[in-house]
This record gives structure tokens, C-alpha cells and sequence, in this order.
């Protein structure tokens, strides 16, 4: 069935219906990879719990900042969101409906019907973009595949998406190694907005770019989220970054969630040692606050995902952490309504 979309604008806030309800719910979420043996000492079905429980809501319209250090599951998080990758345990529910994976996989009807509505921005542009296509067909694909509109409706779509984010139409056919990095990532943005989603999820669209061209890309998914009404999940380890952009953050390690909140509380209000470390090592553009603010070293490394400690998994780098920590896993409180955080002694650290 074809459906007009060549005439048929962008998505704006005044067009997308208001509900109560949430437009994701996450409860419960793991993803496990199971690893064989090698000759390398290690055991044979060894198994890395990338996300091990993780548990969050996102209301329509509003931007998630996912962050932590590199390792700690914001990306397969992102993935398994998006249907790219099977979850091993939990729940899904987008737009109300529970997203049910049938021995591992999602079905194949229900699957094309979430790619439709949720769509992914890559880490690295020019990896994301088939390098044998003009950028033209690639913008055009998700909805050659969605079987959406004539092919004149397409590159119609195709036009109006280039010039939405900064691009001339007659760019369309030319191929990504003809475009810098900042340039790709427009074009990763206009092929992600396409089909129209609901949810952009975006998995570090900045790290890989110039920092002179970052806030440029920064401030155009600021503005596609205003003008759009869209809901973003933007993983990043760039505090920030993640300030500037999300009204919503959640902050994970190993795995699982330290501490979400709003912007305001998680920002303003810390109450997890781990956010505390990653607040003090944003530099403070003011020199005389800068040289009196607190400092904190996390000591080691990020312990392996495949061989987590027992109790609280920050327990090995933490530097208020006692025999309760390492012991017993804390359960997730909320100190202020909205604000979760996972640490024995979250109260300790009111502001």
C-alpha cells in the first residue's frame, strides 16, 4: 500500500497526538553475550552482562541522556531500543504496546513496525552510510523499504530532508566520501528523520567529528527536537554535552543504572559517588570556581562486565565505599520524587 508522503510535511509538535502515558517504558532490561572459550584462561560459556537490569520511562518529546564511561552498556542499550540487537530478559513497552521477542527474535511484522517508529543515529557517519550508494538512495532506503510513496514522492522526501538539516538539495547525488564528517552526520540525521519516527535514538553522533563542527550538529538535534516534537535517546559520555541537550538523564556503570533524574536534580543534586566523579571532571570555563570545586580520582579500572563485583558494583572504585557496599547491592530510592538513585548512602550527599 503507498502512502502519500510526498506532500505531506515533516512531523511538528502540533501534529502529534498528547497522551498520558509514556512513550517508552523499560523494566527489568538485560542483554547477556555469551562468550567461548580460548586459549586465554578463559572458561567456556563465560558470559558479559552488558545491561543487567535497567529500568527507565521516556515521555514523548523529551531528550534521555544516557551517559558513563566507555564499557558501561549505553550503546547495546541503544541497540537492543532499536531492535538491532535481541534482549536476553525484561520488558519493552513503546507507545503501550509490549514489545515481545518470540524465542530471542521479535516477529518480523512487529519488528518493521518499530523500525518505522524508532530510528537509530551512528557513532561514526561515514561507517553508517553505504559507501557504493549516493546519498540520495541512501536517505531514500528506509522508505523504499517501509514501501512509503512513488519514486518522485521519494526524492521529493529526499530534497526536503536535506534542506532541513543544512544540506542543498542537489547534494543528493553525490557520495559520502564527497562530504566532510560534519556533512555525514547531517545526512545520518536526515536518513534517521525519513519515515517520520517517534524516537531518534542517537549513540554518540559528536564523538567522532571536529570539535569545531560538534555544536553545529548539537544544536541542529536541538532544534529538529523543538520544531519535530521528537523524543530523543542521546548516549554520550560528554557531561556537557548531555546538560545542554537532555531534560532527562540516566547514568550507568557496568550495566546498571547509578542515578536518573532530571536535568536539575541529576545536575544540581548528585547523589551518586559515580556522578559525582564524572561531574568534577567537566572543566569549569570559570578559573577561580574551577581551582576551588572538589576533584575526585576514581582509582583503577572499570572491572570487567563478564566478572562483576559482588554487592554494589561501583564498590571497587569508590572512594565512600564500606563492607556494605561490597557485600550488598543497593536497592534503587528516590530521595526526591523523580530522582532514583542506587547507593546505600545517597542521603549523605544531599545537597
Amino acid at each position: 500500500m503507498t502512502t502519500d508522503i510526498g506532500t505531506r510535511a515533516l512531523p511538528t509538535p502540533t501534529m502529534r497526538p498528547v497522551h498520558e502515558r509514556p512513550l517508552l517504558e523499560v523494566q527489568g532490561l538485560q542483554k547477556h553475550f555469551a562468550i567461548p572459550g580460548s586459549g586465554f584462561g578463559r572458561k567456556a560459556g563465560t558470559v558479559v552482562k552488558a545491561v543487567d537490569g535497567l529500568d527507565f520511562t521516556l515521555q514523548r518529546g523529551s531528550m534521555l541522556g544516557v551517559v558513563g564511561e566507555s564499557g558501561c552498556g549505553k550503546s547495546t542499550t541503544g541497540r537492543v531500543l532499536a531492535g538491532l540487537e535481541r534482549m536476553t530478559a525484561g520488558n519493552i513497552t513503546f507507545d503501550g504496546k509490549q514489545r515481545v521477542d518470540r524465542d530471542g527474535i521479535t516477529g518480523r511484522r512487529d519488528l518493521a513496525a518499530l523500525r518505522r517508529r524508532v530510528q537509530m543515529i551512528f557513532q561514526d557517519p561515514l561507517a553508517s552510510l553505504d559507501p557504493r550508494m549516493t546519498v540520495g538512495q541512501s536517505i531514500a532506503e528506509p522508505l523504499a523499504a517501509q514501501k512509503l510513496g512513488t519514486p518522485a514522492e521519494r526524492e521529493e522526501r529526499v530534497s526536503m530532508l536535506l534542506q532541513r538539516v543544512g544540506l542543498a538539495p542537489d547534494m543528493a547525488a553525490r557520495y559520502p566520501i564527497q562530504f566532510s564528517g560534519g556533512q555525514r552526520q547531517r545526512i545520518g540525521i536526515a536518513r534517521a528523520l525519513a519515515i517520520g519516527p517517534d524516537l531518534v535514538i542517537a549513540d554518540e553522533p559528536t564523538s567522532a567529528l571536529d570539535v569545531s563542527v560538534r555544536a553545529q550538529v548539537v544544536n541542529l538535534m536541538k532544534d529538529l527536537q523543538q520544531d519535530l516534537g521528537l523524543a530523543f535517546i542521546f548516549i554520550s559520555h560528554d557531561m556537557a554535552t548531555v546538560r545542554y541537550l537532555c531534560d532527562q538523564v540516566l547514568v550507568m556503570y557496568l550495566g546498571r543504572v547509578m542515578e536518573r533524574g532530571s536535568r536539575a536534580d541529576v545536575f544540581g543534586d548528585p547523589r551518586h559517588p559515580y556522578t559525582r566523579a564524572l561531574l568534577s571532571a567537566v572543566p569549569e570555563p570559570d578559573p577561580v570556581r574551577e581551582s576551588q570545586r572538589e576533584h575526585i580520582m576514581l582509582s583503577g579500572d572499570l572491572p570487567s562486565p563478564a566478572n562483576p563485583p559482588t554487592g554494589c558494583r561501583f564498590s571497587t572504585r569508590c572512594p565512600m565505599a564500606t563492607d556494605l557496599c561490597r557485600e550488598q547491592s543497593p536497592e534503587i530510592t528516590q530521595p526526591t520524587p523523580g530522582h532514583f538513585v542506587a547507593c546505600h548512602f545517597a542521603e549523605a550527599f544531599a545537597a
